[in-house]
């Protein structure tokens, strides 16, 4: 039997080899992304309260090699609360985020033909106004809050410029998070 080290430090040799010829940006150079899809807030706590919505995003990517690439991206999250009452002992818990976001993330790539699994993250703002009252968290802010962003995808297609994510706001301020399920497309400039 091979020890677990061994096999782990070989297939990491071969990613790592790899990964200079095989693409994962649909090409180097800019172009846009666009996104479409469903948002969602959520406190940081386990209270039993959450918001669905819109969320729409545009990124201009600037591909440096085939498995990274720099994005500065401008979006918009409106998800408002919705609860059943019903099984909530007390009324007025909710999370909200209408907000518009801004920021730069980078994304890592593991570059397969056809299908490329992906990681962004990066730091940003949001703009906008943000609830969250929930039995263990009582906030509530309008302005600029910082965000975190972390997107997990998968770039589909000949050329990877289909996208199917999740992504992720973190806004460590108001203890909530904003996330979508997504679609995207990207083309050349």
């Amino acid at each position: 039997m091979i020890p677990r080290s061994i096999t782990t430090f070989g297939l990491l040799f071969f990613v790592l080899f790899t990964l200079h010829s095989i693409k994962a940006q649909p090409k180097k150079g800019p172009y846009i992304k666009a996104s479409l899809g469903l948002g969602a807030s959520l406190p940081f706590d386990d209270a039993d309260v959450s918001s669905n919505g819109f969320y729409a995003q545009g990124e201009y990517v600037l591909g440096i090699t085939r498995w990274f690439g720099v994005r500065p991206y401008v979006g918009v999250m409106l998800a408002s609360s919705h609860n059943d009452y019903s099984s909530q002992p007390q009324l007025g818990y909710q999370v909200s985020t209408s907000a518009l976001l801004l920021g730069g993330k980078v994304r890592l790539a593991i570059p397969i033909p056809w299908i490329a699994p992906y990681v962004e993250t990066g730091i940003g703002t949001s703009i906008g106004s943000f609830t969250t009252i929930t039995p263990y968290t009582n906030a509530e802010k309008n302005g600029f809050v910082v965000h975190i962003p972390v997107t997990y995808g998968l770039a589909i297609g000949r050329n990877h410029n289909f996208e199917i994510e999740l992504t992720f706001y973190y806004h460590p301020s108001i203890e909530q998070f904003a996330g979508a399920a997504a679609i995207g497309f990207s083309f050349p400039i």
